[in-house]
């Protein structure tokens, strides 16, 4: 017989990383989050106003998946493409209908399900781990009563789980069927708020969401915290690449300091 998984966990990075390496601490921005210099909300506001015109505001919401599903897509979403992460989602969720099969299964199992997305021999006892947490911290595996909490608290709720970070929490939060206000960063916003001198070079991923979210509208709804991350993730993707950025026809670049300054 075939023995059970015990769910074993790898040293957790939170939000799906690479194992971590050693390396100096980075130092936030040096305006605390909530905080933000006027001329940083002023820039924030007519960089979204200049890429809603280029991308359409309002974008269409591309999931609309429960929030512990949506945990689950995220999970397997870090530094993997799309449609890999995609097909690993929908390849778990054939095999296993309901998350407690999930749990239960032998994690060799899990792996060879999502192998095509980066890492699945991390994110594979990872997300057996979470599913654990989830159902220990609430005796079932339904994450619908995040609706009831404030968005921090229910950010503060996720990220307490192991490997869970804040733009994990955030995505839950908004691209879920929670559809609560929350800014997730990823890898392409990221890059292109430090292009823009919104944020440091030394600001990483992680702390750079509530410095981010403080220069926007406090008011603003959820659609337009998911607008302002999608039109600087599809301006990350289709112009300010990481390499040879197409500066020449890049509607910010009169407003940028890295424009034509990188390679």
């Amino acid at each position: 017989m075939e023995q059970k998984s015990t769910v074993p966990t790898p040293t957790p990075t939170p939000d799906g990383g690479a194992p971590q390496r050693r390396r100096s601490p980075r130092r936030a921005s040096s305006a605390p989050a909530g905080e933000a210099p006027t001329e940083l909300v002023a820039k924030a506001r007519l960089v979204h106003d200049r890429l809603c015109a280029v991308y359409g505001c309002p974008i269409g919401y591309f999931h609309d998946l429960d929030p512990l599903s949506e945990l689950v897509s995220s999970l397997l979403s870090h530094r993997t493409r799309n449609a890999d992460s995609g097909r690993a989602f929908k390849a778990l969720r054939q095999r296993f209908p309901d998350w407690a099969d999930v749990i239960a299964a032998p994690t060799g199992e899990v792996e060879a399900l999502i192998h095509g997305v980066r890492w699945p021999e991390l994110k594979a006892p990872r997300i057996q781990a979470i599913l654990a947490g989830v159902r220990e911290r609430t005796g079932n595996l339904d994450l619908g009563f995040l609706a009831e909490m404030a968005p921090e608290a229910a950010r503060a709720w996720l990220e307490a789980l192991p490997g869970v970070g804040p733009k994990t929490s955030a995505a839950v939060l908004s691209f879920s069927t929670l559809r609560m206000p929350a800014l997730p960063v990823d890898s392409h916003h990221h890059r292109v708020a430090i292009r823009l001198g919104l944020i440091g070079a030394e600001v990483a991923v992680g702390p750079s969401h509530p410095v981010l979210r403080a220069q926007l509208p406090d008011d603003w709804s959820a659609q337009d915290l998911y607008d302002n991350h999608e039109v600087l993730m599809l301006h990350g993707q289709k112009v300010c690449h990481h390499r040879r950025p197409a500066c020449g026809r890049c509607t910010l670049a009169d407003i940028c300091p890295s424009a034509f300054q990188v390679d």
